[in-house]
């Protein structure tokens, strides 16, 4: 069980992100309605992963990214966004994002992009201290 920060402007895209983890057996710590809420959500409950929408008010996804991987180079961040997008993607990968889900979201898909990130972060983990 991973604990998950959600980060999106759109309440209903929240609540079916925060439905799909719970019932994967994921913790939804908090959520997040800007970046900036990101960024300060981040700081307080340090999650295990984030799902990040790109197109957000205040501070978008890619500054958000940017931000906490300042702080957190470690931070496992997945995007989320639409076709039109994709641009804006690669360059939140660049940043350090670690993988995106295209919208409409899947439940399958989302489970699974998350749980190999988690798998892969797991993994490293626990080679690490051998």
């Amino acid at each position: 069980m991973a604990r998950i920060l959600i980060v999106d402007d759109s309440k209903m895209m929240r609540r079916n992100l925060s439905k799909i983890l719970m019932d994967a057996g994921h913790e939804v710590v908090a959520q997040a309605e800007d970046g900036s809420q990101a960024c300060s959500a981040f700081a307080e409950h340090q999650p295990d992963l984030v799902t990040m929408d790109i197109n957000m008010p205040i501070m978008d996804g890619i500054q958000a990214v940017k931000r906490i991987i300042v702080d957190f180079p470690d931070a496992e961040i997945v995007m989320i966004s639409a076709h039109n997008e994709q641009s804006q993607v690669y360059e939140a990968i660049k940043f350090g994002a670690k993988n995106y889900i295209v919208k409409p979201i899947k439940a399958q898909t989302v489970v699974s992009v998350v749980n190999k990130i988690l798998a892969k972060e797991s993994a490293s983990v626990h080679n690490g201290s051998e």
